[in-house]
């Protein structure tokens, strides 16, 4: 993801009572975003709303925090 290249992503997921934290890790930059949601949205959806918000993570700290 690191200057607009897909170099790949790590995921982890943690189930936390009810809930499950899935983490998303940018390798090429260290950046780490988490969501917490319900398991049972599928682990495809999670790792997509943690990916999203990953890259939304990266723009803000690549633009200094401006929109």
């Amino acid at each position: 993801m690191a200057g607009g290249r897909e170099t790949g992503v790590i995921f982890e997921f943690i189930t936390v009572g009810a809930y499950v934290k899935v983490s998303a890790i940018d390798p090429a930059t260290g950046i780490e975003a988490s969501i917490v949601g319900d398991p049972m949205r599928g682990e495809n959806a999670l790792r997509q709303t943690a990916l999203r918000k990953l890259k939304y993570v990266m723009e803000k700290r690549r633009t200094g925090g401006r929109s």
